[in-house]
């Protein structure tokens, strides 16, 4: 399976009526594996700074995470496992595997809750294999 099936039918499908407003698959040198074209342009620091966070969990809280010019307030996630983050009336859930990034962006009315369920179970599924 491509790696831009699992953007399309796993990240950016319907959650009880609710879909993510963007998602992405990017290695964890900022390589582009797969992403919805609505994902935003983002820059290579911005993802250097994730995978800093997950390195050393807190270090994005004093400044938010940005991403693709964006800042998002990091709340709760799962050190070095999960950052999520809260823009206005949506965020984002980013979750780390072996060897990639998980991204999925919501906004209202879909909820954290169902952005973390979509990202995180297809990131549970890539650790499993190895990827």
């Amino acid at each position: 399976m491509s790696w831009q099936t699992y953007v399309d039918e796993h990240l950016m499908c319907d959650i009880e009526g609710q879909r993510l407003t963007a998602a992405a698959i990017i290695g964890h040198d900022g390589s582009i594996w797969a992403q919805s074209s609505s994902f935003p342009q983002f820059k290579p620091n911005e993802i250097s700074a994730i995978m800093d966070d997950f390195n050393e969990p807190g270090s994005l809280a004093p400044t938010g995470l940005h991403l693709g010019g964006a800042k998002y307030m990091v709340i709760q996630g799962e050190p070095g496992a999960v950052i999520r983050g809260k823009k206005g009336p949506g965020g984002l859930t980013v979750k780390k595997t072996g060897q990639a990034l998980i991204f999925g962006i919501y906004n209202e009315p879909m909820t954290p809750g169902q952005c973390n369920m979509v990202v995180e179970r297809l990131g549970d599924y890539l650790i499993e294999q190895a990827l």
